[in-house]
């Protein structure tokens, strides 16, 4: 017999979901706090220099600033003041005749901050960049400059200080026996020069208070005196090479080892200084046989020195009034160019340009990416440098028609001409200094615009190239679809 063993109820627990939990859940991010518009790099160092100007166009209008005891006009003391934090050299008046002592010295400040404080700002700029880089980037970026982390930054501006001031001590210390032989002044005199002129020469200001100075800034006093000329070129490649390419050369000490950004840098410098040399020799000397009396050896040591300062610092020992029409054509376009990134030189920069050039034969040799030694140039930089080179063309080609309407009278009754007014103006905005004479001439309204030109020319790359680093990556493409180009 079978014994069903009756089963025993067992508790079922029935579990209902607490209101909580049947809302949808919500996940939020942590909003980063970003710094307001106002206050990001580009807009501070804009302060910076809007600041420095005024206070320096303040004291340059003083009476105590003029030899003649006298108040110099607002808008020569503007322009003057403009002209030296922007490290240009344009001058409305003589800096070694209308000047005295005190205002020389307010403008001798005024280049020592604005080239040593654009050269570490414009190198903070650009090591901020690197941090939103690419990881390749990064580590170029650690080998070149010691430190892959912002915190290094602030050894990184001691460093520049420190090392930019032993420069200028250098250069001054070297140049001053040969001043003092030079000029025949006493011993303070020929300190004052000699450390003026050095700090002029590495921030690429073109600024002088050598006595025989013309009105056209010819520094005529300079002609055959090779040892000045030397270290005053040495100063100006120096100044106009940058930071970055300094210390890259310096720890690697090999062409094969250097980054990518220093062997563009090095290779498109020396053929710009090829470049001009070649064409100041050819049109001055050889074609239209100028100055006569000089040795051949003479006239390529002139055009070498005008190939170097020509396209960065803006001293000239020729007058360039006087220069065939070719000449200034290329000069202007050694100007536009100008120095290297981080540098306290202007232009569009030589990097930008060498970037340009590697498109153009990558494109001629049918790549479909962007080449040079060896290595592939990002499609964001190259994006970047084209922007740049295209604007800043737009801006001088905007400026020059403006002046032409606003110095009418002057270009129909002869004193001024349009190809002077053209590499003036590219010039200005370049902040080179290099001047065929045309600033005095210029009417109130031109000056302003002069002024205008330095100051977008100083401030608006470096503001471009930090505009337009990568934010965020873009998360989607469109259909692509070709176009018919040649």
């Amino acid at each position: 017999m079978s014994f069903n063993r009756p089963r025993r109820p067992i508790d079922s627990v029935i579990r209902q979901p607490r209101l909580a939990e049947l809302q949808p859940t919500v996940s939020g991010e942590i909003t980063e706090r970003r710094p307001r518009r106002i206050f990001t790099p580009p807009f501070i160092l804009l302060y910076g220099f809007i600041s420095l100007i005024a206070a320096g166009g303040v004291l340059l209008a003083l009476p105590i600033s003029g030899n003649q005891g006298e108040f110099t006009s607002p808008v020569i003391a503007l322009f003057t003041a403009t002209s030296a934090v922007t490290v240009t050299g344009h001058t409305a008046v003589s800096t070694a005749h209308h000047w005295s002592y005190f205002g020389q010295a307010v403008i001798f400040v005024l280049m020592l901050v604005g080239g040593l404080g654009f050269m570490a700002s414009a190198t903070f700029v650009l090591l901020l960049i690197g941090q939103r880089s690419s990881i390749s980037e990064q580590l170029v970026l650690r080998d070149t400059m010691g430190t892959d982390h912002l915190g290094g930054l602030r050894q990184i501006t001691r460093n520049i200080v420190i090392v930019v001031f032993l420069i200028y001590v250098a250069g001054a210390g070297i140049m001053f026996s040969a001043i003092r032989d030079m000029t025949g002044l006493g011993w303070g005199e020929s300190l004052w020069q000699s450390m003026f002129l050095s700090v002029s020469a590495f921030n690429n200001a073109g600024f002088s208070i050598l006595p025989e100075i013309s009105d056209r800034r010819a520094l005529a006093i300079l002609e055959n005196r090779w040892a000045i000329q030397g270290i005053m070129a040495a100063l100006i490649i120096l100044g106009g090479i940058g930071w970055t390419v300094l210390v890259d050369v310096c720890r690697q000490r090999r062409f094969s080892r250097l980054s990518l950004d220093t062997k563009l840098v090095i290779t498109a410098s020396l053929v710009l200084w090829l470049l001009g040399f070649g064409a100041y020799f050819l049109a001055e000397y050889v074609s239209v046989g100028m100055d006569d009396y000089r040795t051949a050896l003479e006239r390529m040591g002139a055009a070498l020195f005008h190939s170097i300062s020509g396209r960065t610092a803006g001293f000239i020992i020729s007058d360039f009034g006087q220069a065939e029409d070719f000449t200034k054509l290329v000069f202007a376009f050694l100007m536009f160019v100008g120095g290297a990134s981080g540098s306290v030189a202007g232009g569009i920069k030589v990097n930008t340009l060498a970037v340009i050039v590697a498109v153009v034969i990558s494109s001629i040799r049918a790549r479909p990416q962007t080449e040079a030694f060896g290595r592939e140039i990002p499609q964001t930089q190259v994006f970047r440098a084209i922007t740049i080179a295209a604007l800043v063309l737009a801006f001088v080609l905007v400026t020059v028609p403006i002046l032409t309407i606003t110095e009418t009278a002057a270009l129909r009754a002869g004193t001024l001409a349009f190809p002077d007014l053209l590499f003036d103006t590219v010039s200005a905005f370049a902040t080179n200094g290099s001047s065929t004479g045309v600033v005095p001439h210029l009417s109130l309204i031109g000056q302003l615009i002069f002024i205008a030109a330095m100051f977008v020319g100083r401030i608006g790359p470096l503001t471009l190239a930090l505009a337009l680093a990568p934010q965020e990556r873009t998360v989607y493409r469109f259909a692509q679809e070709r176009v018919k180009i040649g």
